[in-house]
């Protein structure tokens, strides 16, 4: 199958300026059913490419912001008693989407880390004895900050695993600046609309 991702392309480059090399790599990433992680400084554009990757591609987006409290249940989701019922129920988290943005990955514990490892390997998570299927495709982007700035944790080599690439975006070059002063003063009409949908979810599979 052959299809053309020039129209994806330019928007995502729209959406990230300067950055063609870096986009390409994701969207390689994607289509290789593999999870992605990007290590940089904040204001980059990591939400930012994360959310026009499942725009231009039709996925469903959730984003998981990692914090030093976050506990496995907040991701992956719970088990609750329902009272009508005389039974309980499962409550899925936000970990159930096609793009899942795991924002500041290495502000979490080890532990809320590694919840994410199943989910990654299997796509599929256990709770309380059963298993439940993630959605088809399941794209893992995980931002991480620098290991030198406070409040971080390294992750384990058993995670660093289930990433296929790892990439940095990095500062805007000069005419990417540039370009981003005109869009901001509506000086240039270049920023493009989102893209019509290039591939099916059942395509990327």
């Amino acid at each position: 199958m052959h299809t053309d991702l020039s129209p994806a392309l330019a928007y995502l480059d729209s959406q990230v300026l300067g950055k063609q090399h870096q986009i390409k790599l994701a969207v390689t990433c994607l289509l290789a059913d593999g999870h992605l992680l990007i290590e940089d400084l904040p204001g980059m554009g990591k939400t930012t490419l994360s959310h026009a990757l499942a725009t231009v591609f039709g996925l469903h987006f959730s984003r998981i912001q990692f914090t030093s409290d976050l506990l496995p249940a907040d991701m992956l989701g719970v088990n609750i008693y329902n009272t009508r019922q005389g039974e309980f129920e499962f409550h899925q988290g936000p970990v159930f989407s096609q793009v899942v943005l795991a924002d500041e990955i290495n502000r979490a514990s080890p532990k809320t880390q590694s919840a994410l490892l199943e989910a990654m390997e299997e796509n599929q998570v256990s709770i309380d004895g059963s298993t439940h299927s993630l959605p088809s495709p399941f794209f893992v982007i995980a931002t991480q900050n620098p290991s030198y700035q406070a409040g971080t944790y390294p992750l384990p080599e058993s995670q660093l695993d289930r990433f296929l690439m790892r990439i940095s975006l990095g500062y805007p070059d000069g005419e990417a600046e540039k370009r981003m002063l005109r869009e901001s003063a509506g000086v240039s009409s270049h920023h493009q609309k989102p893209a019509s949908q290039v591939l099916s979810a059942e395509q990327l599979q």
